[in-house]
């Protein structure tokens, strides 16, 4: 700011400067009109007669003795200068010389010649646009500055540019100005186009100089010619005509303007103070400054009557003169006013200005540089460690962006809230045990342990529990995440963590909880780094296990954190005496599954029995997780509230479950009849496998209903019960099972088709991990190998290969050739339910019981109880999740 303040007083300076020197070197006019006219027009002007000729004896030396130098200084040939040059030469005793200026163009309609001021700011605006330029260019600027100047501006265009003298300009100023300027140069465009003017690039000296850059300057500018020669600058192919020129210097008009608004003083001497003002009763009042200055306040109306052009007529604009003392100049300027006859009570008023000025204009010259250099050096300390916690870097980079809680905050969630995970919620009640209670373990010898890590699959309550803890525990604690660690600057992380430890043992005992840790905690070198340069990552974790277990470890703080990949944490990290305790938190079993939906069901309004909803919804979610669960009984409620119901009733549950997993019901799919044929006889192919199989899940739907996922029918089967281990047959009848629709395509069809892709994807999955990892091939024995795809290498031979593929070729030969014999046996079977699927499109339990009699095998326990053939009528049950109770590596239920 301050530089800009200086920059425009230079500008002032510099342009007044050359006035003055243009001004004086002209003669003063000796034409003398008359002034009674004029002053007859002056509004509230002072008329005073200056009657006395001769000269006071009581007159200063000082004065007499700088007349007597001014006059010996002055040529006997020319004239004193007047006062012409503070307004550009336009004074009331120069009028006769416009008289005689009768061989000017006449103006077209509509135009307006600028003042001289406004031709003054054009020309700064031309002068810096032709530095950089050569020769030839700036004749072509000359000679637009020129034309500008014969043929004018439009007369509203002048208007505005008098109304924004001396004031900011405004975003609509501005606007008006630039179309008006647009205006402009369409018509110079259009005029140009009727005379013809057009520029020939193979003369020498062009007809219209602002045609373009390419020809040599007016009038046969060698300098020009040998630049062109030379090829110092050329810009031959740019071409500017004289209508863009123009847009272009009214545009930069327009941001002179509005940087730079005007002039808001001018310095003159008492002697052009005296004549030009105080002898023609424009002075109003007089302000003496601190700084040795008088500013003159005139009146406004007056002025602008006497002196049209003069920039004196704007509110913001005052003249300035020197004084040598204040007494010397009280003593002039009651000698003036008693020269021109004014009594006591009319005299001029005069103000001091307080000291307080000077200061003021101190601070606002010095006062951005100081405030820039005075930032500068804070920014510059707080680099240098003047954070909490150390360094914390430019603009608190390096600050720990953890959050603090505390019981009494707005965490709303306790143990209560949490549900199906008995064993690590009681862990963790136990580190809050031990920092509420710290004695009842220390005084048997026991240390408070330095951190857990929970670490389980995704939505299974990792945050949750942690949630709870910040909720419930009466202590401080602190929440991050891995990723607020690592920043785009080197060395962030670990200040952040060194923060993070300073506030937590500012306020110990306490806890802190790192979500997401694989973020920071991957293993050394396994984390992508190939060597060189630094790591970001790297650095944090060595500052982590540093502050978890080092110099300067505090032992009433506890960390916890949460991923969902302890595989590939550090080890370093993972070690006793910073994460003591790894807590796994599995998806819950059927019984944790009946207490998670109890929690959710308590914000539901339903009218069922939740003994007995509970229990039929865990037996329908098999493999959900918290965050599954938490989804199911939102998606009923919404149901609910969609139809209007006064309840979430057991319907909406149900087709909520359905929703979550198998998608929404594609109603605008229309199959064909031909493939919906097709998916009736494949889809009833798996319902008669896993009615006659023995060792298949029991089935609760078949539908043929297209859903979200690209499935166009399926089959739901629901396990019986937490299985955790399976054996060959069970393995067999699943394969047989999935492999029942295609099978059934190639008893009832000519051809098959290639809606069995899925069905030969989860068998050959199913029987690889048979042979490779279970060990369940006689010929090739009780081993494990590992697949990673990112492998370059097998970790078995060639024969060791061929012998895996000729394994589980043998294995699913045997499970085709096991289901093709089924559905042979019953073929008709499989018509029957294929008709009565395409009749009816979506099949229960108790539609398979009326069509083909109860199961010739006894159900679990579990099952019978909430989904035995009683006959009740009872919403369809849902697709089942790919995600079961079943070891890993088992496939799903289809």
């Amino acid at each position: 700011m301050h530089s800009v303040l200086r920059q425009s007083s230079n500008i002032a300076r510099i342009s007044r400067s050359s006035l003055q020197t243009a001004a004086r070197s002209s003669l003063r006019s000796t034409n003398h009109a008359p002034l009674s006219t004029s002053i007859r027009c002056v509004q509230q002007a002072r008329l005073y007669s200056n009657k006395q000729n001769t000269k006071k004896d009581n007159e200063g030396k000082q004065d007499d003795t700088d007349l007597k130098d001014k006059k010996a200084s002055e040529t006997p040939s020319k004239t004193a200068p007047g006062p012409e040059h503070l307004y550009d030469g336009q004074t009331p005793l120069s009028k006769s010389s416009k008289d005689g200026e009768s061989s000017e163009p006449e103006l077209a309609e509509g135009m307006v010649k600028m003042n001289p001021e406004d031709e003054k700011a054009m020309r700064d605006l031309l002068n810096t646009l032709k530095l950089g330029l050569p020769k030839a260019q700036v004749a072509i600027i000359e000679e637009a500055f020129v034309n500008i100047q014969k043929e004018g501006v439009p007369k509203e265009l002048k208007d505005l540019m008098e109304e924004v003298r001396g004031k900011p300009m405004t975003l609509s100023t501005a606007a008006k100005l630039t179309r008006m300027a647009t205006i402009m140069q369409r018509k110079q465009s259009e005029r140009s186009t009727k005379t013809g003017s057009k520029t020939d690039s193979s003369s020498s000296e062009p007809k219209n100089p602002f045609s373009g850059f390419g020809g040599p300057p007016l009038g046969g500018n060698k300098g020009g010619n040998k630049q062109g020669q030379e090829g110092g600058f050329k810009v031959g192919d740019v071409k500017v005509d004289l209508s863009t020129l123009l847009l272009s210097a009214f545009v930069s008009y327009l941001l002179y303007r509005m940087v730079l608004p005007g002039e808001s003083r001018r310095d003159i001497t008492y002697q052009e103070f005296r004549s030009t003002f105080l002898d023609k009763g424009l002075v109003e009042k007089l302000t003496v400054t601190s700084a040795g200055k008088v500013r003159v306040d005139l009146h406004r109306e007056a002025t602008q009557a006497m002196f049209p052009d003069s920039p004196a007529a704007n509110p913001n604009f005052h003249y300035y003169f020197s004084i040598g003392s204040v007494e010397s100049f009280e003593r002039r300027l009651d000698q003036a006013q008693d020269e021109l006859g004014i009594s006591t009570s009319d005299r001029i008023p005069v103000n001091y200005a307080p000291e307080g000025d000077a200061v003021w204009g101190l601070v606002y010259s010095f006062g951005p540089t100081i405030l820039f250099i005075a930032a500068i050096f804070y920014i510059s300390r707080r680099a240098s460690g003047g954070g909490a916690g150390g360094a914390s870097g430019v603009f608190g980079m390096g600050k720990s962006r953890a959050k603090q809680f505390n019981h009494e905050t707005s965490v709303k969630i306790k143990f209560a809230d949490v549900a199906g995970m008995d064993e690590a919620k009681a862990e963790i009640m136990e580190f809050v045990s031990f920092l509420k209670t710290p004695e009842q373990f220390q005084r048997l010898g026991a240390k408070i342990p330095r951190g857990a890590i929970l670490s389980g699959p995704p939505g299974t309550g990792k945050t949750l529990l942690a949630k709870a803890t910040a909720g419930e525990s009466q202590v401080p604690f602190f929440s991050v995440s891995g990723s607020e660690f690592v920043e785009m600057f080197v060395g962030v992380g670990a200040s952040r963590v060194r923060d993070l430890f300073t506030m937590a043992r500012k306020n110990t005992p306490c806890i802190i909880f790192i979500d997401e840790i694989d973020a920071i905690g991957k293993a050394r070198g396994k984390a992508g780094s190939f060597g060189g340069g630094n790591d970001e990552r790297e650095a944090t974790l060595n500052q982590i296990l540093t502050e978890m277990d080092g110099f300067n470890t505090t032992e009433q703080v506890v960390v916890l954190a949460g991923t969902n990949r302890p595989d590939v944490l550090d080890k370093a990290l993972m070690r006793p005496g910073r994460f003591d305790r790894h807590i796994s938190i599995d998806r819950p079993t059927m019984d944790g599954r009946k207490q998670i939906f109890m929690v959710h069901l308590k914000k539901i309004v339903t009218h069922e029995d939740l003994e007995f909803l509970t229990g039929r919804l865990s037996a329908l979610t098999p493999g959900f997780s918290g965050a599954d669960i938490a989804n199911c009984c939102n998606e009923a409620a919404l149901i609910a509230a969609r139809t209007s119901a006064k309840s979430v009733a057991m319907l909406h549950f149900e087709q909520a479950i359905e929703r979550v997993i198998g998608g929404l019901e594609k109603k605008s799919l229309v199959l064909s009849p031909e493939e919906k044929k097709v998916v009736a006889y494949h889809e009833a192919g798996h319902a008669i496998c896993g009615w006659y199989f023995k060792y298949a899940d029991p089935l609760l739907k078949v539908s043929i209903i297209p859903r979200g996922q690209g499935a166009l029918g399926y089959a739901q089967y629901l396990p019986a019960g937490d299985s955790y281990l399976m054996n060959v047959n069970q393995l067999m009848d699943r394969m047989a099972m999935t492999l029942g629709g295609r099978v059934s395509e190639e008893l009832h069809f000519d051809t098959v088709t290639s809606g069995a892709s899925d069905d030969f994807n989860k068998v050959t999955r199913l029987a690889t991990a048979m042979v490779t990892k279970w060990g369940m091939s006689k010929k090739l024995g009780p081993l494990h190998f590992e697949q990673n795809e990112q492998a370059l290498t097998k970790p078995f031979a060639e024969s060791t290969a061929q012998t895996i593929d000729s394994e589980v070729r043998r294995i699913i030969d045997e499970a085709y050739k096991q289901c093709r014999d089924l559905l042979e046996e019953k073929k008709s079977e499989v018509g029957i339910v294929a008709e009565e699927l395409l009749s009816k499109e979506v099949l229960d339990r108790n539609d398979m019981v009326r069509l083909l009699g109860h199961r010739p095998f006894d159900d679990n326990k579990d099952f019978a109880k909430y989904f035995g053939g009683t006959g009740e009528k009872s919403a369809p049950p849902p697709f089942p999740t790919d995600n079961t109770d079943s070891p890993p590596e088992a496939p799903p239920a289809i």
